[in-house]
């Protein structure tokens, strides 16, 4: 577990990294989009990796890790976007945004822990495509619950969702 629990830790890092360099070239911009456009987003980038997965090609030259961190940080954003849907600032300062980043990659790591107790661990035997199939799973369900506007009978709501997309990413660059 220790060993995965630092793979995770340096997973998050690249990806923080990058989401903290392009905050400060484009600012927050992305609070001007709502969860479904998130949704939307994340659902882009999973569907290009299936595709690349099937094809075996590609004509764009990124990179699938690169797709799997943007799968990270759009998690993040949307995670960050339902905790502040009644705040309606389109720019936030840096500290409050890279705290919420760590509170939200925190709170998916213990999740992740708290799975890997209970499944030992089966998403290192696990197939790229699994998990990529398993984020596309996650990217319907959540949609479907958002077209029922948030409203569930038995299910987890979106955020759980956001966390399980996350952790399935962060497996896969730590896989790759």
């Amino acid at each position: 577990m220790n060993n995965t629990s630092q793979q995770y830790d340096a997973s998050i890092k690249i990806c923080k990294d990058i989401f903290l360099k392009k905050m400060k070239d484009y600012g927050t911009a992305w609070r001007n989009l709502r969860p479904t456009s998130l949704t939307d987003q994340i659902f882009i980038k999973a569907q290009r990796i299936k595709s690349i997965e099937e094809k075996g090609t590609q004509k764009v030259g990124d990179d699938i890790k690169g797709e799997y961190i943007g799968i990270v940080n759009y998690c993040v954003m949307a995670l960050i976007q339902l905790e502040l849907a009644n705040d309606d600032r389109l720019e936030l300062p840096y500290e409050e945004v890279e705290l919420l980043y760590n509170k939200y990659t925190k709170q998916t790591k213990q999740l992740m822990e708290d799975k890997n107790h209970d499944y030992g661990e089966a998403w290192r035997d696990m197939r790229m495509s699994s998990l990529t199939d398993l984020i596309l799973m996650k990217i319907f369900r959540v949609k479907q619950i958002e077209d029922n506007k948030g409203q569930t009978i038995i299910s987890e709501g979106v955020d759980a969702n956001y966390m399980d997309m996350l952790n399935y990413a962060v497996f896969a660059l730590i896989k790759l």
